[in-house]
């Protein structure tokens, strides 16, 4: 059985918590699972796995975390066609243009999204947002 990687960056504790409800809804369906912090993440991670998912708050002016997600994001973004993809993320201020932006990415790079949909809150997830985020890794 091959491992869903969850790679996400969290600077405040919130996306780490979202991936660890990933994980959980993955385990749940009877896959195996890796949480992976973004310093950690490798290409090949990406490139041998058929599902994936990636987690990053948003940042700045909405935008992907800059210094380690959207450099490595953006690296292996030519081999997400054909993956099935799963997007989660917290946020502490705008209304959610950073996973827009990030899921017209995913689909132009030609994989499947998720729900066609990443799956956000703002600041700490609550539990509505946890069994959401269980049921995106449990999809995957």
């Amino acid at each position: 059985m091959s491992t869903i990687h969850v790679i996400y960056y969290s600077g405040t504790g919130n996306t780490e918590a979202m991936a660890e409800a990933v994980k959980k809804g993955i385990e749940s369906s009877g896959k195996a699972a890796d949480l992976v912090s973004i310093g950690d993440a490798t290409e090949d991670m990406v490139t041998e796995s058929d599902a994936i998912a990636f987690g990053c708050p948003a940042m700045g002016a909405e935008v992907l975390e800059e210094s380690e997600f959207d450099p490595f994001f953006t690296s292996i973004e030519g081999a997400l066609a054909g993956k099935k993809v799963a997007l989660f993320g917290s946020y502490g201020w705008g209304n959610g243009e950073w996973m827009r932006d990030w899921e017209d990415r995913v689909r132009a790079a030609g994989a499947d999204l998720v729900n066609d949909e990443g799956v956000i809150c703002l600041d700490a997830p609550e539990e509505d947002t946890l069994a959401k985020l269980e049921k995106l890794g449990a999809a995957l």
